[in-house]
């Protein structure tokens, strides 16, 4: 693999939020080239468009794929889609002759808790999402799979990315669930810089195949990411369902890429939303 700034990194799902938040980041972390892919047209003439089944031929040769790309919402139909757009990544890596592909799993694979999980954790998904991701990952776990030894992300929560950020704008009111304990939701966040700090070093990185759990150190309360944004919360009763607490154990990640303590604090995390491109 080439090193530094000759290295050339294809990024799959350019449009998406977490696609828009790691090439803000990018040139902050990493001097390897870039090249954004997107499966339709952007009007962003750096944006390559291309769509699975395609001919690759517009692609050019690449170090590492970055397949930031999936599917969040929808019938189980529309969820099995992530297996066939990680498999269309491998199979990219072989064409383009990446050596790594790292893909975007979710911490939705684990069983709500309060107690950090750790790659070595049974997942058990609460809901279709996580089904479909813990699918996915079976999937490439599978021996048939092409291309090289699958990387694979557990992410929690992204600062900016997440369904408390798409519901709050600074100044504003939020609506925030209150559990039996008196506490409000309490998740593992991640900014969108240190998103991308970490996918630059795993391109890199010798053991970076396999499960990582990303997400800052510490576990943050939602009131106190709210607060960091200046809202006003009303609180209501959790309803049947609502998890009060999925906290990933960083260990492995941190190993790798050790993350400053500012990482987990609601402060930093606003303003590294803000420069995301994707929130407010």
């Amino acid at each position: 693999m080439a090193s530094g700034s000759q290295q050339r990194i294809l990024l799959l799902g350019a449009g998406g939020k977490l696609g828009r938040m790691v090439r803000a980041a990018w040139p902050k972390v990493s001097a390897a080239r870039l090249f954004p892919v997107a499966r339709q047209a952007l009007g962003d003439p750096q944006v390559n468009v291309w769509v699975p089944g395609e001919s690759p031929a517009s692609l050019p040769a690449v170090d590492a794929v970055l397949a930031l790309w999936g599917v969040a919402r929808g019938d189980d139909t529309a969820l099995a889609a992530n297996t066939h757009l990680a498999l269309a990544a491998q199979q990219l890596a072989v064409d383009l002759g990446a050596s790594r592909v790292i893909h975007c799993s979710s911490s939705a694979v684990y069983a709500p808790s309060g107690e950090p999980q750790s790659e070595c954790a049974v997942p058990v998904p609460a809901g279709p999402y996580g089904r479909a991701k813990l699918a996915m990952e079976h999937a490439l776990g599978q021996a048939a799979v092409p291309g090289p030894p699958p990387t694979m992300l557990r992410i929690g929560n992204v600062a900016g990315a997440d369904s408390l950020f798409a519901n709050m704008r600074p100044g504003g009111v939020i609506a925030l669930d209150r559990f039996p304990d008196g506490r409000g939701p309490r998740r593992s966040y991640l900014g969108p810089s240190d998103l991308a700090r970490i996918l630059a070093t795993l391109i890199d990185a010798p053991d970076g195949q396999g499960v990582f759990n990303v997400a800052a150190p510490k576990a943050i309360e939602m009131q106190a990411l709210a607060e960091a944004a200046g809202c006003r919360i009303e609180w209501q009763p959790a309803p049947p369902g609502a998890i009060p607490a999925l906290v990933l154990d960083t260990a492995r990640i941190s190993a790798l890429c050790a993350l400053p303590s500012r990482s987990s604090d609601p402060r930093w995390l606003i303003e590294d939303a803000r420069t995301g491109a994707v929130w407010p």
